[in-house]
């Protein structure tokens, strides 16, 4: 209650102090900071930062800690990073802050086990991967890219004494990954208690004004303002994005669930995958990992639930507008066209990969001929794609895994919607 209070005792004060384009201009920002947010903590402190940086003209240094321990990037990781570049749009000042130190422990958040410390090779080469792929998102000329390493390296074993001082064992392990691990009799590293310290410790260096992550990331980000009151500074506002769902509609999006879409994939499996998401899905797609604005956001909810809008439509503008962000205007018009002459013309790809076989004259077990082909990764994979109804040969649906089939020149094979190949003998 104090909070609201006091929040609504700034906004007024902005009103009389700047007028009314000072608080449009403040109304405005809160409005696109707070787009598909999960939790700003607090929110008064966030206002308080606005209106300072609407006055004085001076950008705020907002952070994100990025730790490369994988090299792909899906649109899952995206929710933050379209979040920044709408910050950065509004002038703020985008700090992009690669864990090249912290991945070497590895982040225990949400893990049963002490996770496996990565070598400093491996964390190199993902974060020039993560680069590359981020500015696919931010402006790069905008952007402040920063190494921990640079600040946490240097540390002494006396400095990282002081540092732990300020924290105690059983605040840690309120924690609920932490908590959970210690109940259970799981093993718990002490350097893993140095993770969230050592993220806290990246705020004070920098001296965040905000900074983001998932809501799993909450912990961590709290600790950042707690090491930051220590040290003498304003706290941080903590801003937690919510974590996005898979294809499923149910998982959390995840490479190794099968349930992504990564961000340099080509522009015709992005758009067949995107056509796979539920329809319930597609107004939390459009709000967290797209660049349509909150008017048009607004019409899509409207229309969706009016009826006013086909589903199938709104997903296919979803689809095109998601291989645009990645791959261009071009790119995203001839996914769409694609799309439309295979799966609603019933038509095969213009660029169908051929793939030759030896003119044996023997039949091939169809499994294997599915994985030689490449429509399928292996032979299991394809006899589960036989068995699901996803095989089609020159058109015709096979669901006998023991098939034996005679290759002929020209043969067409398909596994679900996006996978062809024609045979060509030799």
């Amino acid at each position: 209650m104090c909070d609201i209070i006091r929040l609504s005792a700034i906004i007024r004060q902005v009103d009389v102090v700047g007028g009314n384009n000072s608080m449009n201009s403040l109304e405005q920002q809160l409005r696109i900071v707070k787009r598909g947010v999960a939790e700003i903590l607090p929110e008064a402190l966030l206002v308080e930062k606005l209106q300072r940086s609407i006055a004085t003209g001076s950008p705020l240094r907002v952070k994100l800690g990025l730790d490369p321990t994988a090299p792909d990037i899906h649109l899952g990781h995206t929710v933050v990073l379209r979040k920044l570049r709408q910050l950065q749009d509004l002038g703020h000042h985008i700090i992009l802050l690669i864990g090249d130190f912290t991945a070497r422990i590895g982040d225990p958040t949400g893990k049963s086990e002490t996770r496996k410390q990565l070598t400093e090779e491996d964390i190199l080469r993902n974060a020039r991967t993560y680069e590359e792929q981020i500015f696919k998102v931010l402006d790069r000329s905008k952007t402040e890219v920063v190494f921990n390493s640079s600040w946490l390296a240097p540390l002494t074993f006396t400095d990282v004494i002081k540092l732990a001082a300020q924290y105690t064992v059983a605040r840690m392990l309120e924690r609920e990954d932490f908590s959970k691990r210690f109940k259970e009799g799981r093993p718990i590293s002490v350097h893993e208690f140095f993770y969230p310290l050592m993220q806290g410790y990246d705020s004070v260096a920098l001296r965040a004004d905000i900074e983001f992550g998932g809501t799993d990331q909450k912990f961590n980000l709290l600790m950042g303002r707690h090491l930051q009151e220590q040290a003498g500074q304003e706290p941080q506002v903590a801003i937690m994005m919510p974590i996005l769902e898979g294809l499923d509609g149910v998982q959390k999006m995840s490479k190794s669930l099968g349930n992504y879409i990564g961000i340099n994939e080509e522009p015709g499996e992005i758009y067949g995958k995107s056509m796979s998401i539920a329809d319930e899905m597609m107004v939390r797609y459009f709000e967290l990992v797209s660049d349509v604005t909150l008017e048009e956001l607004a019409e899509i909810r409207e229309g969706l639930a009016g009826g006013t809008l086909h589903p199938r439509n709104v997903k296919m503008k979803l689809a095109h507008t998601l291989v645009r962000l990645y791959h261009g205007q071009a790119a995203a018009d001839q996914a769409q066209e694609q799309f439309i002459k295979v799966f609603q013309q019933r038509d095969l790809p213009d660029d169908l990969p051929e793939v030759t076989f030896e003119n044996t004259g023997e039949p091939v077990w169809l499994p294997k001929l599915l994985s030689q082909a490449g429509v399928a990764d292996s032979n299991s994979e394809a006899k589960r794609s036989i068995q699901q109804g996803a095989v089609r040969i020159d058109g015709q649906k096979i669901t006998d895994a023991d098939a034996q089939i005679t290759l002929a020149d020209g043969m067409v094979v398909q596994v679900g919607k996006r996978r062809f190949a024609r045979i060509v003998l030799r």
